[in-house]
């Protein structure tokens, strides 16, 4: 998954990107409520790890650097604007009616610290599914993605593909049978300093073809629309 980590705890958030991001996800994060904000408006994400207790701005030298805000605000504003993105709320603010708020707000669930970064994964699997409406196990052909164990087998073998084919498969394998742009493909794998091309995501598209060749499951081009998983 592309996930949106908001935290500002420079000692947490390096736990949490470590963690997300050996279990295989890519991880973009923000550290106040502007970065929040503006990653949340230019990049599509899975899911959103989101603290409550944030700077407005950390840009060095703003005016509003050290002053408190909420990650509710950019919760709100993704929602008023029609982003329905998964939103895990993580915070100390545990009291009842903080959680109230949050679900308000538009967060999908509450989890308060100290948390176990198992239960964290957990949830982000179960929100994931909510959203995609998908089952922990997919089968196109004798290709087959068990969701929860994060592994592809082709024809009951295990099918090892490196970081960004595995991205790219599960992308269109979550549900199968829709079409993917590249644009969505591209996002999906590129960070913000890095766009991901058009004749690098044909590549990985190739690569793939070849590996799933006696699977019973191909990637079938749509002229000026994308992709699409389907059997053969």
């Amino acid at each position: 998954m592309r996930i949106l980590l908001v935290e500002d705890d420079a000692v947490l958030h390096d736990v949490m990107l470590r963690s997300l991001t050996e279990a295989g996800h890519r991880v973009d994060l923000a550290r106040s409520v502007a970065e929040a904000q503006h990653f949340w408006r230019v990049q599509s994400f899975d899911a959103v790890l989101l603290d409550l207790n944030l700077p407005l701005d950390n840009t060095p030298g703003s005016a509003q650097s050290s002053a408190p805000g909420s990650g509710l605000t950019a919760l709100r504003a993704a929602r008023a604007r029609g982003d329905r993105t998964p939103v895990l709320v993580l915070t100390a603010r545990d009291r009842t009616e903080e959680r109230i708020a949050g679900l308000d707000a538009g967060a999908d669930d509450y989890l308060g610290k100290p948390f176990d970064l198992a239960e964290v994964e957990a949830r982000l699997r179960a929100l994931a599914r909510r959203a995609q409406g998908a089952d922990d196990h997919v089968c196109v052909g004798a290709l087959a993605l068990d969701r929860r164990a994060r592994r592809f087998t082709a024809q009951g073998q295990p099918l090892e593909l490196p970081a960004r084919e595995f991205e790219v498969l599960w992308e269109l394998m979550t549900p199968p049978g829709r079409v993917v742009s590249k644009r969505q493909l591209a996002e999906k794998l590129s960070d913000f300093d890095e766009l991901l091309g058009d004749n690098a995501l044909e590549a990985f598209i190739s690569r793939l073809r070849k590996k799933l060749a006696d699977s019973g499951a191909g990637i079938r081009t749509l002229r000026g629309l994308g992709y699409m998983l389907e059997a053969q």
